[in-house]
């Protein structure tokens, strides 16, 4: 079963690297003709492919809970707290939402051939690392401005993926963007590493559990103790949702 396991996630890799650069260079040809939801939302078709593609070839299937948590309305705004197991979620996210995303992300991806030159032609937040407070400045001022105009910002507050069963160590910068902003957050747990696991090759099938959580408000918090509600909740959910790769732990 290894083998089979490892001929359709090997297949379904040249799947997304053949699709990526046709669908890439469409998006480089167009954006000077198209507004940025026009070119979000095709390169989110791209995504909608891939996920299509982990579906038929690799078995994976997504089971969303809590959609009736989200805000409602064509400029309602949300910061969506992710957790952050696998690429599958990073893929997942756009094609399940009903707002445009933006992410807040390093800007070095932009250097990834034809997948990273699409994505800065998105209207989304990279930044400089290096530069941590001229970093959340820009994150502050870009992030209210897609909020206003009806995208929700997504981040990983564990800042990288973590092993099943394991949490990472929360950073308050989504929490702090939410302050700042007035923007409610949405906690999202998320089970992706039951079938794929942070930088493995091989993928298996199965269910992958997104899970929504109700709106908290962020106006007049503490971003600090926000993100420990966030925190908390998350990971209350993802031993709801995953309790065999906590048991061992318990």
């Amino acid at each position: 079963m290894i083998v089979v396991h490892a001929l359709r996630s090997i297949l379904h890799l040249l799947f997304m690297a053949v699709t990526i650069v046709p669908w890439a260079l469409a998006v480089l040809i167009a954006a000077p003709f198209l507004n940025s939801h026009q070119i979000y939302w095709m390169c989110a078709g791209w995504l909608r492919l891939a996920v299509k593609g982990g579906e038929l070839i690799l078995g994976i299937r997504n089971h969303v809970i809590g959609f009736e948590n989200l805000p409602v309305g064509s400029t309602a705004p949300a910061i969506l707290l992710v957790k952050h197991q696998s690429t599958w979620e990073t893929f997942c996210m756009p094609t399940l939402m009903p707002h445009p995303l933006a992410y807040v992300f390093k800007k070095e991806l932009l250097y990834v051939p034809f997948f990273g030159w699409a994505m800065a032609k998105m209207d989304m937040i990279h930044i400089d690392r290096s530069k941590r407070a001229q970093a959340f400045n820009k994150v502050v001022q870009q992030g209210q401005r897609l909020l206003d105009q009806g995208t929700w910002v997504i981040m990983f507050p564990e800042g990288t993926r973590i092993a099943r069963g394991h949490k990472g160590q929360y950073k308050s910068g989504g929490t702090r963007l939410a302050v700042a902003t007035g923007a409610p957050v949405i906690p999202i747990a998320v089970t992706s590493a039951k079938c794929w696991p942070r930088k493995a090759l091989i993928k298996r099938p199965g269910t992958v559990e997104f899970s929504i959580g109700k709106p908290i408000p962020s106006q007049g918090r503490d971003a600090d103790e926000l993100m420990r509600e966030v925190e908390d909740w998350i990971e209350a959910e993802m031993r709801r949702l995953d309790p065999d790769a906590y048991r061992a732990k318990a």
